[in-house]
């Protein structure tokens, strides 16, 4: 079984920055690409940037401001978010790739952190 576990989110302001976290956990093989989503109430849920390898993708709505990387040995994928506004108020997921000691691949998510960018 594995598990992605994120962290980091809260109350900010405008302008202000947060850095969230997600490890993963459990019977893995390997972990292929990873990101970060986020979804507002009554929206679609949408990416905000993904990294495979070290080829890293962003939202035109992120670029610049947010800043996605990964630590392999720690199984874990961070999200640095400067320059936050109040639209990037969501609740943020992360995202895996994950093959398992038994080779299936699939994709995991974690439970969500709320991101909430507010005076």
């Amino acid at each position: 079984q594995v598990q992605l576990v994120e962290s980091g989110g809260g109350l900010v302001q405008p302008g202000g920055s947060l850095r969230l976290s997600c490890a993963a956990s459990g019977s893995i093989f390997s972990i292929n690409a990873m990101g970060w989503y986020r979804q507002a109430p009554g929206k679609q849920r949408e990416l905000v940037a993904t990294i495979s390898g070290i080829t890293t993708n962003y939202a035109d709505s992120v670029k610049g401001r947010f800043t996605i990387s990964r630590d392999n040995a720690k199984n874990t994928v961070y999200l640095q978010m400067n320059s936050l506004k109040p639209e990037d108020t969501n609740v943020y997921y992360c995202n895996a790739l994950i093959a398992t000691m038994n080779l299936q691949e699939r994709t995991y998510w974690g439970q969500g952190t709320q991101v909430t960018v507010s005076s």
